[in-house]
């Protein structure tokens, strides 16, 4: 899907097979997002995500830890 950015067309992965995606952070603080369809990673490594609901979310590098889980039937890993 292609979705414009700043004036910039970019290409996003769809990721809608995952339930949840959950970001952690060196002291342990963590960011879930449920429902995800759309994610670009960006030259710096950070994620930008679009949820079922149409909500847009931005994660910045620096986690140390990613998981997710997907739906029934679906690859783990779809990128």
């Amino acid at each position: 899907m292609k979705i414009n950015l700043s004036g910039v067309e970019t290409e996003f992965s769809d990721v809608s097979s995952e339930t949840y995606r959950t970001y952690v952070f060196p002291k342990q603080e963590t960011v879930t997002i449920d429902s995800p369809h759309w994610l670009y990673v960006s030259k710096s490594g950070g994620h930008r995500l679009i949820d079922d609901k149409g909500f847009s979310h931005y994660i910045p590098s620096g986690w140390i830890h990613l998981f997710w889980q997907v739906k029934e039937n679906q690859p783990a890993f779809v990128k």
